[in-house]
């Protein structure tokens, strides 16, 4: 049965956030949440991620990035422009050892409202795909029906999740790589049947930051026994590529993520998003003369 803390409806407020540790912050830590603070305000500002009323369900894996979008996005809300809700999910999904108390016992303690979904996709997982072989894809598509049948279900408005910077570069690549297709993760989705829509706020954040944001907070992380256990799938090998390439020129994934912001259809090669055909009669447009028309004859 899923554990659940009560809260009025029909709105889920989050009482004031205690920190994650009881050291106090020093100077680097409060720059560093500063400039995360303000990647994340800027990312949600850029595609209007966040509107007045929203529901937004942070779904919460237990790793660093999760742990750090929850925690800015309380931060945020303290101070936002506009009213929204949090709601802290969590999808038990019954893998072997999973510490289930320190999720419920870390939200209750931050007085966040919050709900686990128990579903044992780790039986599908291991029954269906053979020893040896990537597991992410199926579990990736079991846990995401899982998630956004609950926000059906609860009237959310907002599927928040911990994508950053360097996960969306990576998806990039193995697309371009195994999939033969120039797309990545985009900052806002709409699902495929729509009916949700998916924001990552993290989408500006380095996941260096984010490291050091999350060992800073002592988040109570948890490891997740089906992707640590495959340490040669394809996103880590394009995550070293990327990692090596930042090493040996600095701010070339920097400059990679921006060129996702400024893409030039008529520079590539797909003929069904930009208009190749025409491009003559363009050209006849621009070689006609300037004036009010063609002279006609009385």
């Amino acid at each position: 049965m899923a554990t659940e803390i009560p809260v009025p409806p029909p709105l889920l407020r989050a009482a004031p956030a205690r920190p994650a540790t009881t050291v106090r912050p020093s100077r680097t830590f409060k720059r560093l949440q500063a400039e995360l603070r303000g990647l994340v305000g800027k990312a949600i500002d850029d595609y209007a991620m966040i509107s007045d009323g929203d529901r937004v369900m942070v779904c919460l894996s237990g790793g660093k990035d999760s742990y750090t979008l929850l925690d800015l996005l309380l931060s945020l809300q303290r101070s936002a422009p506009v009213s929204f809700e949090l709601l802290a999910v969590n999808l038990d999904q019954k893998q072997p050892g999973f510490p289930a108390a320190v999720l419920p016992d870390y939200l209750t303690a931050l007085g966040v409202p919050w709900h686990v979904i128990e579903q044992n996709t780790y039986a599908v997982v291991r029954r269906v795909i053979a020893h040896g072989k990537t597991m992410c894809g199926l579990c990736s598509r079991l846990r995401r029906g899982a998630l956004y049948r609950y926000a059906a279900e609860h009237g959310i408005t907002k599927i928040a999740l911990g994508h950053h910077r360097d996960d969306i570069l990576e998806t990039l690549f193995l697309n371009l790589f195994y999939g033969g297709k120039l797309k990545a993760m985009p900052p806002k989705l709409l699902s495929d049947d729509g009916r949700h829509i998916v924001i990552r706020p993290l989408c500006y954040v380095p996941e260096r930051a984010i490291e050091r944001y999350a060992r800073a907070r002592r988040f109570p992380l948890i490891p997740c026994a089906l992707c640590g256990s495959q340490p040669n799938l394809q996103r880590e090998v394009v995550g070293r590529m990327l990692a090596a390439w930042e090493r040996e020129h600095p701010g070339r994934i920097e400059s990679i993520f921006s060129a996702l912001q400024d893409v030039s259809p008529s520079q590539l090669a797909d003929a069904t998003l930009f208009d190749f055909g025409g491009l003559e009669a363009r050209r006849g447009a621009a070689r006609a003369p300037a004036g009010n028309g063609p002279e006609t004859q009385e």
